[in-house]
């Protein structure tokens, strides 16, 4: 059997230094359940907001419990902005504080070159931690651009 639809492909040319990122939470309790399902309305406001280099997100199911979220994003420079400012920070700090019965990790992709990731608190590993040596994230290793630029 064949295709008879029109096949179409993207033209990146227009974003050099494109960005994806994969983000991933997992229950890991019963009280994650409440937290992975209040994703939805922050994850909405970024939509709203209008955010300076988020150019489209995505949320989606890998399993019943956990979820996922990818981001294209104009250039690395505009999701570290991001990552920096509210509301993300203060996202970041309340969940190392307490991650409410969850796990998480994101994957970070550059067009131009370079692909890092964390994984905190998870039962099994996933992505690149399936195959890759892991390493504390601390030192040369804490921040997303040092990664990048192993």
């Amino acid at each position: 059997m064949s295709y008879k639809g029109q096949v179409t492909a993207v033209d990146l040319t227009q974003y050099p230094d494109l960005t994806v990122v994969y983000l991933g939470m997992k229950v890991t309790r019963l009280r994650g359940i409440r937290t992975v399902l209040g994703l939805g309305r922050p994850l909405a406001a970024l939509d709203r907001d209008k955010l300076d280099g988020l150019l489209h997100q995505e949320l989606f199911l890998w399993r019943l419990d956990h979820v996922g979220i990818r981001q294209y994003w104009r250039d690395f420079e505009a999701l570290e902005q991001f990552t920096r400012s509210a509301p993300h920070n203060g996202w970041w700090a309340a969940f190392l504080r307490d991650p409410k019965g969850t796990g998480f990790w994101h994957e970070t992709y550059r067009k131009s070159g370079g692909m890092e990731g964390i994984y905190l608190g998870l039962p099994d590993t996933v992505g690149f931690a399936r195959f890759a040596p892991n390493r504390p994230r601390e030192g040369d290793y804490a921040r997303a651009r040092q990664r990048l630029a192993a």
